[in-house]
C-alpha cells in the first residue's frame, strides 16, 4: 500500500543512519515494526500477575493437543 507522509529532513537522515537501510521505504518499514513489537512486549508485560494457570510451566510447554 502507498502513502505519502512528510517527514523533517533531518529525522529522516537520523533514521537512514540508525537503520543503515538504503532507501527510505525499508527504513520506515524497519521502524514502524520494532515500534509495534514494542507495544506487544509491554502490553504482555501489563498482563503480569494477571492471569492464572492450572498447569506448569512443564506441563505447557509439553501439552499436546489433542
Amino acid at each position: 500500500m502507498r502513502t505519502t507522509i512528510t517527514l523533517e529532513k533531518e529525522i529522516l537522515d537520523d533514521l537512514m543512519k540508525e537503520t543503515k537501510d538504503k532507501n527510505k521505504a525499508s527504513a520506515v518499514k524497519k521502524v514502524i515494526k520494532e515500534f509495534l513489537k514494542q507495544r506487544k512486549v509491554e502490553h504482555i508485560k501489563a498482563m503480569k500477575g494477571k492471569l492464572k494457570f492450572t498447569l506448569s510451566a512443564d506441563e505447557i510447554r509439553h501439552y499436546e493437543q489433542r
